[in-house]
């Protein structure tokens, strides 16, 4: 269903309201209704129609109104359950719903949030731990080059002696 106010929702029950006895309006009857106006008539027809409550017979010739309306069982069933007032006030008393469904999302974007807290703390100590890994790796590579370059000296040495010899 369209976003409805109440004041449309009344104007939709009263065209259904409307229809007496032979179940049916014309297009002036339905035009009287709507003192004349041809567009609001048309639209809360159109919406009407497209809920399945009333069927278009006749010609429209020059107008956009058929020339007349017919009710439906399903709208005049409808009408007798409360009609658009009632599911209008239904749709309005929803935010208690609404709000046990906000209350769900807040838990659930706390619960999301400590996670991520979380995840943080963990990559930041992760972190910490690659940096003295790093470290670690940068003291290897120095041992490792200061190994080659006392066995470079003792070699050179050594080998220097064995030529003197």
């Amino acid at each position: 269903m369209i976003e409805l106010n109440e004041y449309e929702c009344e104007m939709l029950d009263a065209v259904l309201e409307a229809f007496g006895i032979p179940d049916s309006l014309t297009r002036q009857q339905l035009l009287e209704l709507f003192d004349q106006d041809e567009s609001t008539a048309f639209s809360l027809v159109q919406i009407l129609t497209r809920e399945g409550f009333i069927a278009e017979t006749g010609k429209h010739g020059d107008y956009d109104l058929p020339e007349k309306l017919v009710l439906k069982p399903k709208g005049d069933k409808f009408l007798k359950a409360g009609g658009f007032v009632r599911r209008y006030q239904l749709e309005q008393e929803k935010p208690v719903e609404v709000n046990g469904t906000l209350s769900k999302l807040q838990q659930q974007n706390m619960k999301l949030q400590n996670e991520k807290l979380t995840h943080q703390t963990q990559v930041l100590n992760l972190n910490k731990i690659i940096e003295r890994l790093k470290t670690l790796q940068y003291v290897w590579w120095a041992l490792v080059v200061i190994a080659i370059i006392v066995g470079y000296f003792i070699g050179h040495s050594a080998g220097v002696k064995s030529l003197k010899h």
